[in-house]
């Protein structure tokens, strides 16, 4: 038998006791943050949110005017015929109108509903800094009024479907009102601020650059019916496009679009003694 003084039952030497490490140096793995909607993608919404608004703007725009059109007629020209009632002006100007403020609604609801973001900020609505360059912005609209020009080159139809906002006074007035306000905001938000950022995306700023203008000058052949005009609308659409890429702001293009429309129709004013005589202005 073994005895105590076997060496195998010697201690050996005495080691030293660590305390375990307090709270504060143990070390917790930090959660990794969640980026936002936003930072994950610009902008927050899809390509097939943007042809939900296009598909819903044709629909809006197809119900709203036909509403507008039989509610006219049965309560102020019932004895108008309805196909008579629904080519007046005024009429369409009102069912666009109401079409657009529908649309706007649903396109903040539609941002802030299902991407919890803010519309305006996700829409890269910015208002320029100071006054001065709100005044820039609108001369540039003005100075792009030039591009006009260039329907005395092009084979441009002598009468167009747009000439009938503009057969009496009281029409064109609203239809210049129309141009400078929800007109312009509406086609910004959707063309500058839902589908050029969307096309941007996937094929860079150049190719969005040209393609968002296209498909502006594109909208607008119902109104004109001629390539040359499709071609000039185009051109300006170029430049607000090249406005909103520079700036980062929708409302920047939008304000260089008030100031070119604002311009046509201060211009078609002055030439037909504020729309009383349109024969002496080539709208055509």
């Amino acid at each position: 038998m073994s005895s105590f003084d076997n060496p195998q039952f010697e201690p050996g030497p005495e080691r030293p006791m660590v305390a375990p490490p307090t709270v504060p140096e143990m070390v917790s793995p930090q959660p990794t943050p969640v980026p936002s909607s936003q930072t994950q993608r610009d902008p927050v919404w899809s390509g097939w949110d943007v042809l939900l608004i296009v598909g819903l703007t044709v629909v809006t725009l197809i119900v709203i005017q036909i509403g507008t059109a039989v509610a006219a007629w049965l309560t102020v020209y019932r004895k108008t015929n309805l196909l008579e009632v629904q080519q007046k002006p005024a009429l369409a100007l009102i069912g666009q109108f109401l079409s657009y403020v529908i649309l706007v609604v649903f396109m903040a609801m539609l941002v802030e509903g299902k991407y919890k973001t803010p519309f305006w900020q996700a829409i890269r609505w910015n208002w320029p800094a100071n006054a001065m360059k709100m005044v820039g912005l609108s001369a540039l609209g003005m100075f792009t009024i030039f591009l006009d020009v260039l329907g005395r080159y092009l084979p441009m139809p002598k009468t167009t479907p747009f000439d009938q906002f503009f057969a009496h006074p009281s029409d064109a007035y609203l239809m210049a009102i129309f141009a400078v306000t929800l007109g312009p905001l509406f086609e910004e938000l959707l063309f500058r601020g839902f589908l050029y950022p969307v096309i941007a995306r996937r094929t860079g700023t150049i190719s969005a650059v040209f393609l968002t203008s296209l498909l502006f000058g594109l909208i607008h052949y119902l109104q004109y019916r001629s390539l040359a005009s499709i071609l000039i609308v185009g051109l300006v659409g170029v430049v607000l496009t090249t406005v909103r890429v520079m700036t980062k702001s929708v409302a920047a293009s939008f304000i260089v679009h008030v100031g070119y429309n604002a311009t046509l129709m201060l211009l078609a004013a002055a030439a037909t003694d504020g729309f009383r005589h349109m024969e002496k202005a080539a709208l055509g």
